[in-house]
């Protein structure tokens, strides 16, 4: 049996991308491999409906600080409660380690997601991308072992940090199975009515930044003959970037054409599945989750030619340039009235997104852990 310590702050506190692959990979490692102990340490917790599994279930010690929240209890003080628990490997799951931890004893694996804001240093403020870089850096010089996300994330920590590349393995992200259960169709349309959603519409889900370009949907959107066009639903939060956006939609007169939502957990799964076509043409991600979200949901996918999205969009993905409107307005074009290559897309992508389910990764990290935690490190065991 392992005792395993995980900084569990981005599992109960995110709820876009790090903090759904803490989430699933927390659940699918307790399903397959029930007998170990599972520590999750956290500064505060947010109750919702995707953390209440985590705080419910026995197969979880959660620890919070002692005396309340505290900010950078994650970053050093959580080192003597590990001691505490006597857990023999830390995982930091969301690109970071506390300082100090080679001096505990513990072993320790990092996962990296992504090196983003060393290559849109622009989208990132001064403080905020220095302070990203300390933190990564660190923990790629400082981890026994990093877990990258994608071969891309291992090439950028080859590439910026100069680390081994004997000391990265990848893992993939895994994908929630709650989205290969098909639903009913009286389900889809109590969604559909929930969400106000047009009967036909483009999908788009995630966190509403400049580097996820939903600029470049709506200048796309514009290309599409309107005999064509579908409204483009967008399910996420932004800020300033989102504000620029609708400014841009209200001085083009575009407004009936997208529509913004925000999803709860339950209902993205027939969003999904009731959309024509799922939109993500980021201009970088570190793997890119919702292109599997949709490929499980038997949805065609429109992504980007660049950093991991190949990867993750394999061989049942269109892909286009991101920065060129013109090819994303192509694509859209030709999956919408092409219904072979839709009919293509669609298979190939659900193919492709079936290696992405939970027991294979789960077992993979498994015995990363177990060679890391032994005190020496073989590559697990490729998905078959």
């Amino acid at each position: 049996m392992l005792r395993i310590g995980y900084d569990a702050k981005q599992l109960f506190n995110n709820f876009a991308g790090l903090g759904s692959y803490s989430r699933t990979l927390l659940a699918n490692l307790a399903e397959y491999y029930p007998d170990n102990a599972y520590f999750l340490y956290t500064s505060r917790i947010t109750r919702r409906e995707d953390t209440s599994f985590f705080l419910a279930s026995a197969l979880y010690s959660v620890q919070l600080p002692r005396h309340g929240p505290m900010p950078f209890w994650s970053a050093a003080g959580i080192k003597g409660n590990m001691r505490k628990h006597r857990i023999g490997l830390f995982h930091g799951l969301a690109n970071s380690l506390p300082f100090g931890m080679e001096k505990t004893g513990i072993r320790t694996v990092v996962t990296i997601h992504d090196l983003a804001f060393l290559h849109y240093p622009q989208h990132y403020g001064l403080f905020h991308r220095r302070m990203l870089d300390i933190r990564h850096r660190y923990a790629c010089r400082h981890a026994g072992h990093i877990v990258a996300i994608s071969e891309s994330t291992k090439r950028d920590i080859v590439h910026f940090y100069g680390i081994d590349p004997e000391k990265i393995t990848v893992i993939y992200q895994s994908c929630s199975e709650r989205f290969l259960q098909e639903r009913a169709q009286k389900t889809i349309e109590a969604v559909r009515r929930r969400h106000q959603l047009p009967e036909e519409y483009l999908l788009t889900v995630g966190a509403i930044t400049a580097r996820k370009n939903l600029m470049g949907m709506v200048r796309a959107l514009q290309l599409v003959p309107e005999s064509l066009r579908l409204p483009l639903v967008v399910a996420g939060a932004g800020g300033g970037y989102k504000a620029r956006v609708q400014r841009f939609i209200q001085q083009n007169r575009m407004e009936k054409w997208v529509h913004f939502i925000e999803a709860s957990f339950r209902d993205l799964p027939a969003i999904y599945q009731d959309a024509s076509l799922f939109l993500y043409p980021s201009f970088f991600e570190g793997f890119g989750l919702p292109v599997l979200e949709a490929q499980f949901s038997e949805v065609p996918v429109l992504t980007s030619n660049t950093s991991s999205l190949p990867e993750a969009g394999g061989p049942g993905a269109h892909l286009a340039d991101p920065s060129q409107p013109e090819q994303i307005a192509a694509g859209i074009e030709r999956i919408l009235t092409d219904q072979a290559y839709r009919d293509e897309l669609v298979e190939k992508g659900y193919e492709h997104a079936r290696q992405f389910r939970g027991e294979p990764l789960a077992r993979q990290m498994m015995e990363l852990y177990k060679s890391v935690a032994g005190g020496g490190h073989t590559e697990p065991e490729p998905i078959t």
